[in-house]
């Protein structure tokens, strides 16, 4: 089924990922199968998405995947839901910087043809906010807003005033949920902490969000929005089937190493991998049988001392690169490959030594692959992202990883080998699905070797 809404923001820190999860959760509790999705290349705000459902959260990326498969994946992600909540990116109109609404909540919106709930902050504000409802509004008349919910509502009286100002606009207020600490979620330096890594905590606050939705906001109008939405005329996207004999792949996880676009690790499986999950913070040996290694994004930077204490492994990895096991490290990946991070040893695979900066690294990349890895072949064009507070010296080794291309400026960046591709790049592969294709091919070509 395809009913959907999307919980867009007037910005950022309007509260959009407490009202999604909220809606997620209070949903769940009266019997819908609800699916969470998250405009652009988030992996922490689906983390809570998938706790609060209880199913793989989803992204929809205009950018990475292409606005062409938008719709699909959305029909991919919500096979079994009978509700979609789709939470937006930055502020509603916020897109791809310099490329107008290309990956914005509102181009997702269209391509999926999907009602809008806004989400206002209502602190420090009365009146003032019917003129916000109004621009938004009115912006993008393409664009259907279809209702509003006021965040972090001060009392009755100061709904009432919000309420008188906006209804008459002809845009229905669906919801007024209170300030409350207990609604609150920690964040860090690249937004919320992970729900995995918060876990009985994260349940908790998911908790009080789902019965603040509940007490506050109108369900079943939000329902019946979601239902109006129609059928998208295309067929789900699915990963694509390859004959070969299985083989083993390690995937780092645990809290260090969390970021995973559920698509990516459907596509391995579709290829022929066995994905066998280790936690390099704790486990002492890679699993047996390895014919590959996936080193995650995350957040070895706070778990430095548990990793470097991990000798074994750190020294496991190490050996099995340096022997040509095939690995892609995307981002934390790369730190953990490095010869250090903050002056904690690391694996030492990577000639660079990594540390955290006080400036963040954030955008689009158009990427050339710059010789033959495990990802791509030498002149392959992918389109990915970057988010982070580190830096690594030297940024690239002699054969560079990537041409990144941002802004009209190029840049090399990454480490590489035939068998190893480590770079903050950060790919969603469903518009390239040939990435798990020639990263499984390379671990059957490894396995071979044993034989």
């Amino acid at each position: 089924m395809s009913a959907r809404l999307v919980v867009a923001g007037t910005s950022s820190g309007a509260g959009k990922t407490s009202i999604a999860c909220g809606l997620i959760g209070a949903l769940r509790a009266r019997g819908h199968v609800v699916q969470g999705a998250k405009v652009g290349p988030d992996y922490i705000d689906p983390s809570y998405h998938a706790m609060a459902s209880g199913r793989p959260g989803r992204n929809l990326d205009a950018f990475m995947a292409g606005p062409e498969l938008v719709a699909p994946l959305l029909l991919h992600g919500c096979a079994g839901a009978d509700i979609t909540v789709i939470e937006g990116v930055m502020g509603l109109f916020d897109g791809a910087s310099g490329r107008g609404e290309l990956a914005s909540t509102a181009h997702v919106a269209k391509l999926t043809d999907s009602p809008v709930v806004l989400v206002v902050d209502a602190t420090a504000m009365a009146r003032s906010a019917a003129a916000v409802v109004l621009g938004f509004r009115d912006f993008d008349r393409d664009v259907r807003i279809a209702g509003v919910i006021l965040n972090r509502v001060g009392s009755e009286h100061h709904e009432a005033l919000l309420r008188d100002a906006i209804e008459p606009l002809g845009v229905p207020v669906v919801g007024a949920v209170r300030r409350s600490e207990r609604l609150a979620t920690p964040e860090r330096h690249l937004g919320l902490v992970p729900a995995p890594e918060r876990a009985a905590e994260a349940r908790r606050a998911l908790d009080a969000l789902a019965d603040a939705v509940a007490e506050h906001v109108e369900l079943e109008h939000l329902v019946r929005l979601a239902r109006a939405a129609p059928p998208l005329p295309v067929d789900p996207w699915a990963p694509p089937l390859v004959e070969g004999p299985p083989v083993r792949i390690a995937v780092a996880a645990g809290s260090a190493f969390s970021f995973h676009y559920a698509e990516n690790l459907e596509l391995l499986r579709a290829a022929g991998a066995e994905l066998v999950p280790f936690d390099p913070a704790t486990d002492t040996c890679l699993p047996e049988g390895t014919s590959a290694l996936l080193l995650a994004g995350g957040f070895p930077e706070v778990y430095a001392e548990q990793l470097t204490g991990n000798t074994s492994l750190r020294r496991a990895v190490a050996g099995a690169v340096r022997d040509g096991l095939p690995t892609i490290a995307e981002c934390g990946g790369l730190l953990y490959l490095c010869e250090e991070l903050d002056g904690q040893p690391m694996c030492g695979v990577v000639p660079g030594r990594a540390r955290m900066a006080g400036r963040l690294s954030l955008g689009y990349r158009e990427a050339r692959a710059q010789s033959d890895s495990p990802v791509a072949a030498a002149g392959d064009v992918l389109r990915g992202h970057e988010f982070h507070y580190s830096t690594v010296d030297p940024s690239c080794g002699p054969d560079a990883a990537w041409i990144l291309r941002a802004r009209g400026r190029e840049r090399r960046e990454g480490f590489t080998t035939p068998t190893l591709s480590a770079s903050y790049l950060h790919l969603h592969w469903a518009a390239f699905p040939q990435v798990a294709e020639r990263f499984v091919a390379a671990a059957r070509a490894r396995e071979a070797l044993w034989v």
